[in-house]
């Protein structure tokens, strides 16, 4: 969220004045200020002692971060995909449809193989590029403020959570039509499964972020994550 002129005018001079972070919020807060917004003014400045208000660092937009998070999360979404692709055509395979068509083993077959290459590809890269965004955030947790970050993991939260409502709706709708079969149960068993995953650990790495206060610009400006 864009921090409000006024509000960090009003938090340097009440800063610089020698009034403590405690104080500062509990004015800003009793006068309707939401508390993100308190937040965010006092954070842009570093808890240090100096006569004057000490400025941090402010995150900016790279074309190079932005590139690094885009490839992150199209492999996340890559790899999702074709693993939960991959458990459908082993069900298939567990579980053969008696309607199918006669080539309906080799289909499955392709499809294993074409999963099989896109996961071969796709997560190693979202594997290295996820370590080495998480060591560049231990050297400089500014990072987590990046806002292409926040954006693509809202986002990720948003398709996952919209994955996991339809997965269930089909499901009790199966259930209610009596075509509830151990074939169909287990596709949505996979489908749950993965986008709960993906959803639990995004949203636990937010709150983390939520929890974690950002002292490290501190030391210094900031880097860009590692590629």
């Amino acid at each position: 969220m864009a921090i409000n002129d006024e509000l960090q005018s009003f938090v340097k001079d009440a800063l610089g004045r020698g009034l403590s972070r405690e104080e500062t919020e509990d004015a800003l807060l009793q006068a309707g200020w939401k508390q993100d917004q308190v937040k965010g003014a006092l954070d842009s400045y570093a808890p240090i002692e100096f006569p004057i208000p000490v400025p941090r660092p402010r995150v900016y937009l790279s074309a190079r971060e932005a590139f690094v998070y885009l490839v992150l999360f199209t492999t996340l979404y890559l790899t999702a995909f074709n693993f939960g692709r991959l458990i459908f055509q082993f069900i298939n395979l567990a579980f053969p449809d008696p309607a199918a068509y006669a080539g309906a083993v080799d289909s499955v077959r392709q499809a294993i193989r074409f999963s099989v290459a896109s996961l071969v590809i796709a997560f190693p890269i979202f594997l290295v590029l996820s370590v080495r965004i998480a060591r560049a955030i231990q050297r400089d947790p500014n990072q987590r403020a990046s806002k292409v970050r926040k954006w693509l993991t809202y986002m990720t939260l948003f398709v996952a959570a919209g994955i996991i409502i339809g997965d269930l709706t089909a499901l009790v709708y199966g259930f209610l039509g009596g075509d509830l079969s151990m074939r169909f149960a287990l596709k949505v068993v996979t489908v749950a499964v993965i986008a709960g995953a993906v959803f639990g650990y995004y949203l636990w790495d937010l709150r983390q972020e939520e929890a974690t206060p950002e002292t490290a610009s501190e030391t210094g400006p900031e880097t860009e994550p590692d590629a």
